[in-house]
């Protein structure tokens, strides 16, 4: 064997160097770290899961889990009664007239009256015909109301059994025959009505009325909301406030056997209007005085034959029981005696000024309280009284 020479071991120094290098190069690599103080994807993914987490204060991502969430410390009972809460639905019940809107008293006058002198009383009555022009209008031209009058349903999707999915965009509605018997086939006929309107319903009055219209409407609208001190545009605003600032939009078309309630499924909140009128003129008033951003067609119900009580109970049924609240809201003493049937609370609302169940004035401290006092909550004392 040779003899190393000084020359000979600074060369197999140097290659001994070279090789831990590299060894020590591709062991940080396996390890998950890189030179010059970069990290590997995964703990870039750590690193920003943990930074999310950590906006939530809520739970972190822990390596040695495997890149699982981990609750952290003694926030894991307040983040699973969080999680309970947020799914727990509140449905509100509304009336329609003389609660999300003015119009009955503002044709017989009550409304002013309850103002002693200081709301002109003609003034009222001339927007109260204003708004019937245009309901009347709009239901006749563009919504089938003068052949569906007398075939009131107490919602869009109650004939959707009779509705074979036939293409309309060809169908001729004014020479299909549809009119008495009130039997099978005419249920058919009406059913393509119901899938028409649902459609129109979803796309909104601007799709539907001509420029001269729309400016009507606009003023109509802005001289009602003026006249009753922002009544209108109040309640829109609390509708918002429940769905928590979610508007209603309906991508895709309606379908014409079953309708899917897409949006009410990722609210915590829902809007339904239960209203003693018929149900196209009520459709067309929701889109009219601008509540459609926040009830869907699927969530209007006409109690005119029915009864509020059974409207109730279809809701009920729909929505569920143990993780759903409910709340019914208006000025009549129906939806107040089928509301104490249900064991719901009920908000009654007051058209005289000064007073806090009325718009501008409801809130939803006021609300909470009310669901409160029959579901229980922090807000109730054992006495009913609030804290």
């Amino acid at each position: 064997m040779g003899e190393y020479t000084p020359s000979t071991w600074a060369v197999t120094a140097f290659s001994f160097s070279i090789i831990i290098i590299a060894i020590s190069f591709f062991a940080k690599r396996l390890l998950g770290y890189l030179p010059n103080g970069k990290k590997s994807r995964k703990e870039e993914q750590t690193q920003a899961a943990n930074e999310l987490l950590d906006d939530t204060c809520d739970a972190k991502i822990d390596e040695s889990s495997g890149g699982t969430p981990v609750i952290c410390g003694q926030k894991t009972e307040a983040s699973a009664e969080n999680t309970a809460d947020q799914k727990m639905k509140v449905v509100y019940i509304w009336d329609m007239d003389e609660t999300l809107i003015l119009l009955k008293s503002l044709l017989n006058g009550t409304y002013a009256a309850a103002f002693n002198g200081l709301k002109d009383v003609q003034k009222g009555i001339e927007i109260g015909r204003g708004w019937e022009d245009l309901i009347l209008r709009v239901c006749d031209e563009f919504f089938f109301y003068q052949q569906t009058e007398d075939y009131n349903e107490p919602f869009l999707d109650a004939l959707s059994e009779f509705d074979d999915g036939q293409d309309l965009s060809d169908y001729d509605f004014s020479k299909d025959g549809f009119g008495p018997p009130y039997d099978d086939p005419n249920k058919r006929k009406l059913s393509y009505r119901h899938r028409v309107i649902a459609q129109k319903y979803a796309q909104g009055l601007h799709n539907v009325l001509d420029q001269e219209t729309i400016k009507v409407w606009n003023n109509l609208y802005e001289s009602t909301d003026a006249y009753t001190d922002r009544w209108l545009s109040s309640a829109r605003t609390f509708l918002e406030q429940l769905s928590g600032g979610n508007r209603i939009s309906t991508p895709h078309p309606v379908s014409p056997i079953t309708t899917v309630d897409s949006t009410d499924m990722k609210c915590r909140n829902i809007n339904v209007l239960v209203t003693s009128g018929s149900l196209i003129p009520s459709l067309v008033k929701c889109l009219l005085f601008r509540l459609n951003d926040f009830i869907s067609h699927e969530n209007v119900y006409s109690s005119w034959e029915v009864g509020k009580l059974q409207c109730f109970k279809w809701i009920k049924e729909r929505f569920g029981g143990q993780s759903v609240k409910y709340c019914a809201i208006g000025d009549g003493s129906e939806e107040c005696e089928a509301a104490q049937t249900m064991g719901w609370p009920f908000i009654g609302i007051d058209l005289r000024p000064g007073g806090s169940n009325r718009f501008p004035g409801l809130t939803m401290k006021t609300a909470n309280y009310y669901l409160d006092v029959i579901y229980g909550g922090p807000d109730v004392k054992k006495d009913g009284q609030s804290l």
